[in-house]
């Protein structure tokens, strides 16, 4: 059995373009094996693993006697809990053999749970219907008569497949998250970052929706404030395609201020009902 182990910086293995995806492996007739303590490359200097999961929609063989089933990628020694059978993906939601739910994977990052490109303009609709499909599976309502352990399992599957839904839906905390897995955080509360010049538009900002009169007043700031989203959006797609981290952390710094005056619009909006 020829195996590849994978060794690069973490910029590299979180750059999909710089690594032999799994196709192009098992053309080649490579098994790509990737060997960590974890199972799969973690969030923690690694970063994204080249694991891909096969679209539910694209295969039908992937949905066995209302399960899904496996679709192997690459050679991952993870073992069934139930059956011991080898599970061939990460991440494995269900056993092949046996059909029954497995416990989430250690160290997969919520771009390989929700099938996404890691990119941070990434296809919400996709997304979306990745997400229906895997709690229409997933749903602890379909473990009710199962065993303890599957009732645990799903609930536990079916919180981390929300949670990685709500991370990646919304660019700021979609582009916060890709921050994380490179070992970036932005600090809650701290203005260190911000100049003074961006810090008085802000505080002019709030103060004229605080005094908006009329809904009118307050969907105009609410429509100037979605055009800075969208235009902090682009730079902060150029400058993670360009590995640029902290130009990236230094817009969503600023994307998160807009971020929170959007849902203070909203606010302003309800009081005039």
């Amino acid at each position: 059995m020829l195996s590849v182990r994978v060794v690069g910086t973490a910029r590299t293995l979180l750059n999909p373009t710089r690594l032999l995806t799994s196709r192009q492996c098992v053309s080649r007739g490579v098994i790509c094996a990737l060997e960590c303590q974890s199972r799969s490359l973690s969030g923690k200097g690694t970063g994204h693993s080249i694991l891909k999961l096969t679209p539910l929609e694209k295969d039908p063989e992937l949905l066995h006697n209302g399960n899904i089933k496996n679709y192997c990628t690459a050679q991952v020694k993870v073992s069934c809990w139930n059956c011991k059978h080898a599970l061939d993906q990460t991440p494995a939601f269900f056993c092949m053999l046996c059909k029954v739910v497995q416990p989430p994977a250690e160290g997969v990052s919520y771009f390989q749970i929700m099938d996404c490109d890691y990119t941070f303009a990434l296809d919400t609709q996709k997304l979306q219907k990745r997400y229906l499909q895997l709690q229409r599976f997933l749903h602890p309502d379909n473990f009710s008569q199962k065993s303890g352990t599957e009732q645990e399992y799903s609930e536990s599957q079916s919180a981390l497949v929300n949670k990685a839904y709500k991370t990646l839906l919304k660019p700021l905390s979609r582009g916060l998250y890709m921050l994380e897995l490179q070992g970036l955080r932005i600090e809650e509360g701290t203005d260190s970052g911000a100049d003074s010049e961006f810090l008085m538009e802000l505080m002019e900002i709030n103060e004229a929706l605080d005094a908006a009169p009329t809904p009118k007043e307050a969907n105009k700031i609410g429509q100037e404030t979605k055009g800075k989203l969208a235009d902090l959006t682009e730079q902060i797609d150029a400058a993670l395609r360009k590995g640029e981290l902290q130009a990236a952390k230094a817009l969503l710094a600023q994307m998160k201020y807009f971020a929170n005056i959007e849902e203070k619009v909203k606010e302003k909006l309800s009081q005039f009902m």
